[in-house]
């Protein structure tokens, strides 16, 4: 299997920022319609892709649509934008870089700050803040008011590109795990699964889980996976206790994060399928972040028997990030396998 590539792209660059998802989730609506037997959004806008099973356990899939992005929370006399994160950012990477505000129309803007040449040697010395930039949109006070207002939310501009074997684009977190979500509710479509299977495109996990906690509460799934991007820290001077994952090393089977720890009875199970099945894949202990997983293992009566599928990611929340083809296919791979054959082995303690 092949990634496409065209699809992926669509996904990546599409807006969503946290609590504003509604371009990502009609284009997830259109994709997954003809693949399930139900479709549902709930009151908070998560997407419920249903395909019914055999027996009447139920498995929930997350994979959250939101990505990273900002909230406009002043305009100044002069034009300039204020704003407040909707995510984590690391303020260096935000310097002179494009965005959109989604206002009355989609407006292009740029992240400006003070210009090194006219800092002090102090300033200069000290680490980037967000409260240090601003947006330029080239407009006055005037013109940004008729398209823009307090409450507008701001996504980043990138193009998706093939760079080797990998892909890179703002919002590979989490946008590559939509697209495998997607492409194995495709794969399933003339498949029968043991189990109702809940592939749930969530919202708001950048900004604390929110959706999938909601949606766990909601199904009451008896096993769980989550989908998400994790560090690939297989940089220039990086220790091989510090790396996570590394690209093209295969998808990552999640043990824990610092919000999960994935039960014992999934990690061998994934573990044993990629084994079988001749799946590259490496373990994935992230000692800092969370993910859809947590919401779903724990917001439900008496828990889910839940893991996680991590695909590794370079340069995870800046302006571009990577993930390897090979890696996005191993994930499509396992989490077939999971889905199909969770009636086949022994979940006894």
């Amino acid at each position: 299997m092949s990634v496409n590539v065209a699809l992926l792209k669509s996904i990546c660059e599409i807006a969503g920022a946290p609590g504003f998802e509604q371009r990502i989730r009609e284009l997830v609506i259109k994709e997954i319609t003809p693949l399930v037997d139900e479709v549902h959004v709930n009151n908070m806008g998560n997407v419920y892709a249903i395909k019914k099973g055999k027996q009447s356990k139920r498995v929930m899939i997350g994979a959250h649509m939101d990505e990273i992005g900002f909230i406009v929370t002043h305009i100044d006399e002069n034009g300039f934008v204020r704003f407040h994160t909707l995510g984590g950012f690391d303020p260096k990477a935000l310097t002179a870089q494009r965005v959109i505000i989604h206002g009355k129309e989609d407006v292009m803007g740029v992240m400006g700050a003070k210009p090194i040449h006219v800092m002090s040697p102090e300033e200069r010395s000290k680490p980037a803040k967000t409260q240090d930039y601003f947006i330029d949109l080239g407009r006055s006070k005037e013109e940004v008011e008729k398209l823009v207002e307090v409450g507008n939310p701001i996504t980043r501009y990138s193009e998706l590109m093939e760079m080797g074997d990998c892909v890179n684009c703002k919002s590979i977190d989490n946008r590559v795990s939509v697209y495998i979500l997607i492409e194995t509710l495709r794969r399933l479509k003339e498949q029968e699964v043991p189990y109702d299977v809940y592939g749930v495109f969530t919202v708001q996990e950048e900004v604390g889980i929110r959706g999938a906690n909601v949606s766990a509460m909601d199904i009451q799934p008896d096993f769980g996976f989550g989908l998400d991007t994790t560090i690939a820290y297989d940089l220039p001077g990086a220790q091989a206790h510090e790396k996570i994952t590394e690209l093209g090393k295969g998808t990552g089977i999640k043990i824990m994060d610092s919000q999960t720890i994935c039960d014992y009875r999934m990690v061998a199970y994934m573990k044993e399928l990629a084994n079988n099945n001749n799946i590259k894949w490496q373990p994935e202990i992230l000692p800092a972040g969370g993910t859809d997983t947590a919401g779903i293992q724990r917001m439900n009566d008496g828990g889910s028997i839940s893991g996680a599928i991590s695909i590794p990611t370079r340069h995870l929340h800046q302006v571009i990030e990577m993930a390897h083809k090979e890696d996005i296919v191993a994930s499509i791979d396992l989490l077939e396998k999971c889905l199909l054959n969770l009636d086949q082995y022994d979940w006894k303690f």
